[in-house]
């Protein structure tokens, strides 16, 4: 088992977290804005808009089609940066820019190094099974990395290293009372078999489509069949289909998969967000206190 960092946020005095809801906004491609216990988490900031080309490396690129729900501006105070991967419809240059050099990202080795480099200081680099615990006042956040690979077989290696991210929210010392889980531009691989395992009861899943393909014959991300099987290997209780439209190379578009559920008899809740959408969510075990209280 990995290491097990820790990360301190400070908390303002007098403001206690809610623990009873949260929220999921969707800004476009992999871009949310998760906000729970006190914590407001922004996940692979990309903020081009329509016509602006994102860099994929070698020399490729892909023009965008939609605009962020968002402008960076516009983001309520960040207390941390998710990013699964280093790729230019991740992390774009108008968050290079724009981004607190000083904000917590949590992120792969390989985009630590590249965001060291942009002038970032507070990187935390996670391996895969690797965790950071996250502290902010009375709330606990564990991030860890999931297992993710970007291209099949040896060509991997031509592709930045890439994580999902499993997000474990509760008070300071006590059980986690959410879990979230996030997929990072992986395809369908063998080891997200043993995430269901050692997380059996994950609320809400965020799920990375869009079936990319770089010079139309390499697919980097999961297409709609990929996508509704993974959703059934993880089997969250909730599942969200998210960077699926955004770009050039995105060839499996939303309908795809929505069709694909339809045939599919998922046991799973499933959740189609516009961008500016926002899904509210309500914790059980934090719902059954307050009805216990208010009965009381």
């Amino acid at each position: 088992m990995s290491k097990t960092h820790a990360l301190k946020i400070p908390s303002p005095k007098g403001i206690a977290s809610d623990f009873s809801r949260g929220s999921v906004l969707f800004v476009g491609t992999a871009t949310v804005v998760i906000r729970y216990a006190g914590f407001t988490i922004l996940t692979d900031p990309n903020f081009l808009h329509a016509g602006d080309h994102a860099h994929l490396g070698y020399g490729l690129t892909s023009r965008r089609l939609t605009n962020p729900a968002l402008e960076i501006e516009e983001l309520p105070p960040l207390d941390l940066c998710l990013l699964s991967h280093f790729h230019g419809d991740h992390f774009d240059r108008v968050a290079a820019e724009r981004l607190d050099k000083d904000l917590p990202i949590i992120t792969t080795p390989h985009a630590t190094r590249a965001l060291h480099a942009k002038g970032f200081r507070n990187l935390h680099s996670l391996d895969t099974w690797g965790a950071i615990d996250v502290f902010k006042g009375e709330s606990r956040l564990r991030v860890t990395s999931m297992p993710g690979r970007h291209a099949p077989g040896p060509l991997a290696a031509l592709l930045p290293q890439v994580m999902g991210s499993m997000l474990e929210f509760g008070m300071e010392d006590g059980m986690t009372l959410y879990s979230m889980y996030i997929s990072g531009d992986t395809l369908l691989i063998d080891e997200l078999k043993e995430i269901p395992r050692r997380y059996p009861d994950i609320f809400l899943g965020l799920f990375h489509l869009g079936g990319t393909k770089i010079l139309g014959l390499l697919t980097v991300t999961m297409n709609a069949k990929q996508g509704v099987e993974a959703v059934r290997i993880i089997h969250p209780h909730t599942a969200i289909p998210i960077h699926y439209n955004d770009y050039t190379v995105f060839k499996s578009p939303l309908e795809d998969f929505q069709r694909a559920v339809e045939g599919a008899n998922l046991p799973v809740e499933m959740v189609y967000l516009a961008h500016g959408e926002a899904y509210e969510f309500e914790v059980p075990a934090m719902q059954a206190r307050l009805r216990a209280v208010g009965g009381s």
